[in-house]
């Protein structure tokens, strides 16, 4: 789809930055962390301990999602049932390619991976992966209607770079595959998505930041269909949207991307939003910014 330039990270981990999107696949603080502290600790795995899961990983890219997920369920001996969405095959064979990559996991992780390249597909006795190739907006339509899921990663290109995976339309679809309790998961602290989340029936949580990384004030969101607040845990990785989070659901910021569609470009998404930013009463996001000292680098928007 695009040409890749490898990315050394500064936890020794490899990734990939895409020239078609002008961004890489993942921070530069760390491939490996950041996979580990917004998608794998924020899961909660040891909820299936012994038990099965369904997962849905849209944006399957290098494979580290599924990479750390599968490490850890081998670990704990669930059953899991794994639907990926990608629309480029390019990632994952460079990922069959870096041993230093395939040395993170157990070996079963490269057996499944070989597997689902070669025939988009894996099963055992413990396993049922599947990986969907083309583009999100139409591979969705194709995983069973009757199949909920416990987790959903959402790890696609920032929502300027690639806002076609962020439109109220496809988050709906992606919304209606979560089951009661099920964890949405997305390193995005967007306004608008977290804004069409909420509009979408879900509660919508921040993941926290690490401590050595207080100048980020989250690492992304996690929505949830149906959870009591009341019943948060101070052990869970997430936690309630801060006042300074919430007031930026109420800036121009949260107007959402739209797709109605679900087939229009990347400029043409783009420009309806700036369209109706521009003609909306909603607080301007820089006034927002400014009362919280806040900087661009600090978010993706």
């Amino acid at each position: 789809m695009s040409e890749l330039i490898e990315v050394l990270t500064k936890d020794g981990t490899y990734s990939l930055r895409s020239v078609f999107f002008q961004e890489n696949f993942h921070s530069l603080l760390g491939a490996l962390e950041e996979t580990k502290s917004k998608f794998t600790a924020t899961s909660n795995l040891q909820r299936f301990k012994e038990k099965s899961l369904n997962v849905l990983d849209i944006c399957f890219g290098l494979g580290y999602n599924s990479a750390s997920l599968l490490n850890e369920v081998i670990k704990q001996k669930s059953y899991l049932n794994l639907y990926a969405l990608e629309i480029d095959k390019k990632p994952l064979k460079y990922s069959l390619r870096k041993e230093s990559f395939l040395k993170l996991w157990v070996p079963k992780v490269r057996t499944i991976f070989e597997s689902l390249y070669q025939k988009n597909d894996f099963e055992d006795h413990f396993f049922k992966c599947n990986i969907l190739w083309g583009d999100a907006r139409e591979k969705i339509n194709i995983i069973p209607s009757s199949i909920k899921f416990d987790l959903i990663y959402l790890d696609g290109f920032s929502p300027q770079k690639c806002p076609q995976v962020w439109t109220i339309e496809f988050l709906s679809k992606v919304a209606e595959k979560l089951n009661t309790n099920g964890y949405l998961i997305t390193y995005s602290s967007s306004a608008a998505v977290r804004k069409t989340l909420r509009n979408l029936g879900l509660e919508i949580f921040t993941i926290k930041p690490s401590f050595n990384k207080r100048t980020f004030w989250s690492q992304g969101t996690v929505a949830i269909s149906k959870f009591d607040k009341s019943k948060l845990k101070h052990d869970l990785n997430f936690e309630k949207l801060s006042l300074m989070e919430e007031e930026h659901l109420l800036t121009k910021a949260s107007i959402p991307y739209r797709d109605q569609d679900l087939n229009s470009s990347k400029d043409d998404i783009i420009r309806r939003r700036l369209d109706e930013q521009l003609f909306s009463n909603l607080l301007s996001t820089n006034i927002w910014r400014e009362k919280w000292r806040m900087t661009k680098l600090s978010f993706k928007s």
